[in-house]
């Protein structure tokens, strides 16, 4: 039986020479790998050398979708992947909307950015191929407005634009690419990739149908997933908050980022939670390409100094960001926070934790008002906040210092900064304390692309659920987030679960955090979509070779077992009293490291993947010199 759900052709465009070509998807690709950030961590390794400047010619910007990406199951995303200049390592982002579906009615599965334009330029890719256009007009542009005028220019509305804002043309290097407006594939500094070949934009028309093997089997699993989702209990509290009820759940917990972790409970929480958002300003609920769980929402500022603000979102990391991490208890400023973000084109993690990391050196007399150009970094400041952000994006005075991230800001500051840089390998950590999440602390330590929930997302370990607990990893405190045993094989699970999702290239509602999708499951679907034979074990293999072929590359890049770590606040300062139930837990890191290094088959003493290892995952071609 051919090939299909994948488009079948891979797009390589050398912005230098301006020349394109199409290229046939090899099946054997798609079997090992499956799609979106697979076949992203496959090129990678393969094209770019050891070494390569992040920001020079030389390395590659990939953006892939999966094979299920397109059709009627819930949520297709996209991933964009290169080498990072925050980083320095694997760097890599996801996003959803209609952009990834959009690529592959144009008919491709993966796009490959090589070389640099000569001049600002966008690029429209239809199934005919690729249009290079100029954009010196769209210089300094921000996102809203490079994509309203791009569709204007295009004279069509329904055009999906993959653009950069201000921040990327300027060189902040945790910018992302931005689609939909407000959907950012903003981690690890994408953007910043995109900018430095003098790229503004990507805009892409479709108009090719995806054809399903047996289309029966594929509805009739769909209708298994649809009453799966329906009858889920997170079903209806996912449409009515979408993330941000994290904030007032985390908040309950002890574990909420609040001060730049200074304490996990946040006492304004109540007025900037998902649950006011919800019941004041928000209009409509709001769903990715063919989701059935419209998570997002449209919203409207209806009163106060940000009135008729008006925008889509935010997610829980924008929120608890520009509110609890800074100390802010004013909603309106911090959707205010996230728009300025939005627009500029910056990640709002990556923003938050530079400007509460500056706030707690303020604090502790780090650093003066004068070095921070006269401003107040007292806590909550809203004016300061918002000034940051414009600052940040247009690198002017302090704002050039936290552009580069908080690792190199630390860098350079000094004087003892460098230990309230809460990061990992360069890539800033999330809102939530990882003191009260034992298996996310983990993930964080050891994903690819530096601290990232994402990369894992562990959830299972708020269920509680002792015998799943031993059914799955051996031991009932893996259930437990404020236990470490058995968070080792957890994390592997859900780092695995997570590529799933990521290669087939939906959402990690349904795939993770739902668990409606599993091994399981995504094999039926992959066989009715493609018709490419493959068992559960083959799909949970593919997903494992994905995260052992990330870790290669980096280790080529120079990580090791001693990169796998947390800011020394998570290991060695408990939580205080007033953080309830999380009171007093620190992060018991190495027990949990060694048995993950176990589980993942690599050397307990290097944390590399032994040749062993490899070889059973087909990637001798990988082992790391």
């Amino acid at each position: 039986m051919p090939m299909t759900g994948y488009a079948g052709r891979i797009l390589r465009v050398d912005l230098t020479k301006r020349t394109w070509q199409k290229e046939v998807l090899d099946p054997e690709l798609a079997l090992r790998f499956i799609g979106g950030r697979g076949f992203n961590a496959f090129r990678m390794f393969r094209e770019i050398p050891g070494g390569t400047d992040p920001l020079s010619a030389d390395n590659k910007l990939f953006f892939a979708t999966g094979p299920l990406a397109g059709t009627l199951l819930p949520g297709a995303r996209f991933n964009v992947s290169a080498k990072s200049p925050q980083t320095g390592i694997f760097g890599d982002s996801n996003a959803g909307g209609f952009f990834g579906p959009e690529m592959k009615f144009a008919g491709y599965d993966q796009i490959i950015l090589e070389g640099k334009c000569s001049e600002l330029s966008y690029l429209l890719i239809t199934a005919d191929g690729v249009q290079f256009k100029p954009a010196a007009h769209l210089a300094g542009m921000d996102v809203w407005q490079t994509t309203t005028e791009i569709r204007r220019e295009l004279g069509d509305s329904r055009v999906q634009v993959a653009c950069v804002g201000p921040a990327a043309e300027n060189g902040v290097k945790f910018c992302g690419i931005f689609a939909d407006l407000a959907r950012p594939a903003a981690r690890t500094g994408m953007g910043l990739v995109m900018a430095s070949k003098n790229l503004k934009a990507i805009a892409v028309r479709g108009s090719k149908p995806i054809t399903i093997a047996d289309r029966d089997r594929f509805l009739r699993l769909l209708k298994e997933i649809d009453e799966m989702i329906f009858n889920h209990e997170q079903y209806k509290p996912r449409c009515a908050l979408g993330t941000t009820r994290l904030l007032s759940s985390l908040n309950a917990l002890g574990c909420l980022a609040t001060r730049h972790y200074l304490t996990g409970r946040f006492e304004k929480a109540n007025d900037v939670s998902g649950e006011r958002l919800a019941s004041t300003w928000k209009t409509k609920s709001k769903a990715c390409f063919a989701c059935t769980i419209p998570c997002s929402r449209f919203f409207i500022v209806k009163e106060g100094p940000y009135s008729g603000l008006r925008s889509e979102g935010p997610e829980f990391e924008g929120l608890a960001g520009f509110s609890s991490r800074v100390g802010n208890g004013d909603l309106g400023l911090a959707l205010k926070g996230v728009d300025l973000c939005n627009r500029y084109g910056m990640d709002v993690i990556s923003t938050s934790e530079c400007i509460s990391f500056a706030m707690e050196c303020a604090e502790k007399g780090i650093i003066s008002a004068k070095e921070a150009d006269g401003l107040d970094l007292s806590w909550g400041n809203g004016e300061t906040i918002l000034t940051l952000i414009r600052k940040i994006a247009y690198r002017e005075g302090f704002g050039d210092v936290l552009a580069d991230g908080v690792r190199a800001a630390a860098e350079k500051i000094g004087r003892g900064s460098e230990e309230l840089a809460m990061h990992v390998k360069g890539l800033e950590i999330f809102q939530a304390d990882p003191r009260g999440l034992k298996g996310y602390a983990l993930g964080l330590a050891v994903s690819s692309r530096g601290a990232d929930h994402l990369r894992s997302e562990p959830s299972f370990e708020f269920s509680e659920d002792r015998e799943e607990a031993i059914r799955r990893y051996g031991v009932p405190e893996a259930a437990f987030r404020l236990e470490y045993k058995g968070k080792g094989r957890l994390v592997k699970d859900f780092e695995e679960r997570s590529a799933l999702a990521d290669c087939i290239e939906i959402c990690k509602n349904t795939v993770v955090n739902m668990e409606v999708i599993y091994f399981e499951m995504a094999a039926a679907l992959l066989k009715a979509v493609t018709g490419l034979d493959t068992e559960p074990s083959d799909v949970q293999k593919a997903c494992e070779r994905v995260v052992n072929l990330e870790r290669c590359f980096n280790v080529r890049e120079g990580l090791s077992r001693a990169d796998d770590t947390l800011p020394r606040r998570f290991l060695e300062e408990p939580l205080g009293p007033e953080c309830g139930p999380s009171a007093g837990s620190v992060v018991e890191l190495r027990p949990m490291l060694e048995e993950y290094y176990e589980a993942r088959g690599w050397d307990i003493e290097t944390g590399i993947p032994t040749p062993a290892k490899l070889a059973d995952l087909g990637l001798t071609w990988a082992t790391p010199h």
